[in-house]
């Protein structure tokens, strides 16, 4: 079946990036990836069209240069149906505690930048009055934890963001989606010893994604449904207990 709509992919290059743009390709989708590395965005956009079939394109844009968002939206082809944002770093805890700098990129590139852009495309739906935002957050940020705090502050950040506008869209009619995939494999966790009930793989992610947003899924979505009563869980560690713990 062949559809007159378009998806915007925001984190054209990524894994998980490049399985949601093919999900939505093969459902007959016009496709837009928006990457920081467009030359990097197009192989997988040459890739996805030989797949299916289907138009895909590249569009440049760095999540940190907000600045630049407007005109970006505005060099579009077309406003999307659906915009995806799968923008995230995991970056270097231990690295960021000592520079500032390596710290700010990744608030920045995991709360700050994907906001904004959400946050413009949010005003853009509401004059169209229809679209669908979707945002991929991540269980890290349910509860901090010494390990990586940096990077669950900054998605913890981004869900809230996300919680409040689909609370002020709703009335319109406009759905906004957070997405939390736990571990996934992708590039950014090669190397990491990943348990694998709590493991999904990029293409598992990308068809919760086209599911929770063109199917009538739900509001928040865990992809790996394991993941919501384990942070239940966590989150219910007292503080003075769970300081104790080595997470």
């Amino acid at each position: 079946m062949t559809s007159s709509k378009t998806l915007l992919l925001v984190g054209g290059t990524s894994d998980i990036g490049r399985a949601t743009a093919l999900c939505y390709a093969k459902a007959g989708w016009r496709v837009l990836l928006a990457a920081r590395k467009e030359d990097e965005a197009r192989r997988n956009a040459d890739d996805i069209s030989a797949r299916t079939g289907t138009e895909v394109t590249t569009h440049r844009l760095d999540v940190l240069e907000t600045n630049s968002f407007d005109a970006f939206i505005n060099g579009l082809p077309q406003l999307p149906d659906t915009v995806v944002c799968v923008v995230g770093e995991l970056g270097d805890q231990a690295k960021g505690q000592k520079d500032p700098a390596h710290a700010t990129q990744l608030l920045r590139t995991n709360f700050e930048g994907p906001a904004l852009l959400l946050g413009l495309f949010a005003e853009r739906f509401l004059e169209r009055g229809s679209g669908t935002i979707v945002g991929v957050s991540s269980v890290a940020g349910d509860r901090g934890r010494g390990s990586n705090y940096l990077y669950g502050a900054a998605k913890a950040g981004f869900s809230a963001f996300l919680s409040g506008l689909r609370n002020r869209l709703a009335a319109a009619g406009l759905r906004v989606i957070t997405v939390k995939p736990g571990f996934v494999r992708t590039q950014m966790t090669a190397g990491m010893k990943l348990p694998p009930v709590l493991t999904a793989e990029a293409e598992e992610v990308g068809r919760a994604i086209f599911t929770a947003a063109e199917k009538g899924g739900g509001d928040i979505i865990y992809v790996r449904r394991i993941w919501r009563p384990v942070m239940m869980i966590i989150g219910s560690i007292p503080e003075r207990i769970f300081k104790r713990l080595r997470l």
